[in-house]
């Protein structure tokens, strides 16, 4: 509907260009929000107040010529001018309520299909191989994913690309401790972390080790068979554990989506030739860099971008140009997404720079790092473990699962076993992922399993319940949110049925909305306010006891909106809906 009136009001601008009393320069930015005051509308403007000085007119004089020129739409009721000079909306019930019944007729509730599509890559998680996940690949995995969902259901062609870190020095060290280690690889590899550090241990005391782990990188990177095979045995084992975190968390990916920085390596040196061929290259201290005007240190110099070492190799910069190029070049990308900290922010303002500047990428090409803030443990630092090191990410689920294991089980002794592991594993799961996703994602919070597992507040637990009540509904009639083929039409007369059918209608925008601008806590919002109006409706208008079956017939379809919209919102976030818990 805001979309609807800000159309509207961009017709009555152009109509008053036309006609001299607007300035034909003028290209305002339409704003339009719900209205607070439900006495003076469903939704508000403040238009007329923003060109009024412009025009050289009063703001409500303005608001008159506006709503004069407003084309006429079956969607408005009526339309008036408060305070100031707000332009203030009423949204037509009939028309509202035939847009509720479109969606309840469509398996993807009215949502329409974005137009143009586009062919859209996510990079996201990007975990390094040396390593087990820990809790800072959390966000990027799940915000990622979350959008990836999203635009995938509003019809784009999402190509999912997971740029882990399996090339570099430290493989060198970690493949002559294979070598080492080849009686019982699978064991030795059961825990990547201490492996990781057996063979930290063994560079750092040994320089004879030391030495066959510096001749192993230098093998590797010439493409040694026996080298490659350690590599890809180690790389093998490393992905299986990133998937048993993926498979646990509910995510996405998918071993056929890993395209590590290695799939670039023998790209490097062309795209060093291409820069130079580009007269883009300067050497600094032996280093080959790009500098742009654009790109200065707080002293005024300029700041490099160092494509390649005074030593010969290369950086993520380089990497990170050669993806770009093959996302074009290969994948044909409209638009490209960058699920990565927040802090690498300006690296990938200068690569996207220099891959324009090349013609690695096309101007019409979008690049856009989708930053993020920092996980924190409850005390705002740096989530760590007791001793200080590292959080695995699995261990993280795993404690999840257990405290929601417990919690359901205090609400609900009767259940067995298996029914509590379930719900103990969707409520674990959802809690986490949501209490990241509800969070902006350029900001900073502190991780707290009281918080997130409480049913109450903005929270999974508390909108998969808001699911459940819904569910019960129709369990009780015997039937379910998809079978009312039965039941006569919505009508939309109370206060508190209005309020819930305007906020369900609004939920194609918001995906649009989240799939714009990479915020899945836009989504979790719009779920979380559902559910509290649902419950508002839920109180005010009884459903199964309504005074009329027509009442009654029109409530419960209202109820099966909500529960079908509350469903297809948090499983594009990730989480799983239950029928009771």
């Amino acid at each position: 509907m805001k979309n609807l009136i800000s159309q509207l009001l961009a017709s009555a601008v152009n109509t008053l260009q036309k006609q001299g009393v607007l300035s034909a320069d003028i290209s305002p930015n339409i704003q339009v929000e719900t209205a607070r005051d439900k006495a003076h509308g469903d939704f508000a403007s403040n238009l007329a107040m923003m060109l009024a000085k412009p025009a050289g007119m009063k703001p409500r004089d303005l608001a008159e010529q506006l709503i004069a020129a407003l084309p006429e739409h079956e969607a408005v009721a009526s339309v008036s001018i408060a305070g100031p000079g707000f332009i203030n909306f009423f949204q037509d019930r009939v028309w509202l309520a035939i847009q509720l019944e479109s969606a309840l007729a469509d398996e993807h509730l009215g949502v329409a299909r974005a137009q143009p599509a586009q062919r859209v890559v996510v990079d996201y998680s990007s975990p390094n191989l040396a390593k087990e996940m820990h809790v800072g690949h959390l966000r990027s995995t799940i915000i990622g994913d979350a959008v990836a969902r999203i635009l995938e259901y509003l019809g784009h062609e999402v190509i999912r690309q997971n740029h882990v870190g399996d090339w570099g020095t430290q493989f060198g060290m970690l493949l002559a401790f294979l070598e080492e280690q080849s009686v019982n690889t699978e064991a030795e590899l059961g825990d990547l972390e201490n492996f990781y550090r057996q063979a930290k241990k063994r560079f750092d005391e040994s320089e004879d080790f030391a030495h066959r782990a510096r001749e192993r990188v230098v093998q590797l990177q010439a493409g040694d068979p026996a080298c490659l095979e350690l590599w890809h045995r180690f790389n093998s084992i490393s992905l299986g554990h990133c998937q048993v975190v993926y498979d646990r968390l509910g995510v996405s990916l998918t071993e056929q989506d890993v395209r590590g920085e290695s799939a670039y390596n023998d790209q490097l040196a062309d795209v060093v030739q291409r820069l130079i061929d580009k007269d883009l290259l300067t050497e600094s201290d032996g280093a080959r860099c790009v500098f742009l005007d654009e790109f200065n240190n707080s002293e005024g110099k300029p700041l490099p971008v160092i494509v390649q070492k005074a030593g010969g190799g290369y950086l993520y910069a380089t990497t990170d140009l050669a993806a770009m190029r093959y996302r074009h070049v290969q994948l044909q990308a409209d638009r490209v997404l960058y699920f990565v900290d927040q802090r690498q922010a300006l690296h990938f303002q200068q690569v996207f720079a220099v891959a324009r500047k090349a013609g690695f990428v096309p101007p019409e090409m979008q690049l856009e790092h989708m930053g993020f803030g920092t996980m924190n443990g409850p005390d705002g630092r740096p989530f760590k473990t007791r001793d200080g090191g590292t959080v695995k990410l699995i261990d993280l689920l795993d404690e999840a699962e257990q405290r929601a294991y417990r919690l359901v089980e205090q609400k609900n002794p009767e259940l067995g076993a298996d029914e509590l592991t379930q719900i103990g594993h969707a409520v674990g799961i959802g809690a986490v992922k949501y209490a990241d996703l509800s969070k902006h994602r350029s900001s900073d919070y502190s991780f707290n399993f009281e918080q997130m597992l409480s049913f109450e507040g903005n929270t999974a637990p508390y909108l998969m319940y808001a699911y459940t009540r819904v569910a019960s509904i129709f369990r009780k009639l015997g039937s379910s949110m998809e079978q009312l083929d039965t039941l006569g039409p919505l009508v939309l007369e109370q206060e508190a049925e209005v309020e819930l059918a305007a906020h369900l209608a609004q939920f194609g925008n918001t995906l649009n909305y989240v799939a714009r601008e990479g915020t899945p806590h836009v989504l979790c919002h719009y779920l979380y306010e559902l559910a509290g109006r649902f419950s508002g409706f839920y109180e005010q208008c009884p459903v199964l006891a309504a005074d009329q079956p027509a009442q009654r017939d029109s409530r419960l379809r209202l109820a099966a909106l909500t529960g079908r919209t509350l469903r297809q919102g948090l499983t594009l976030l990730g989480i799983k809906t239950l029928e009771r818990m």
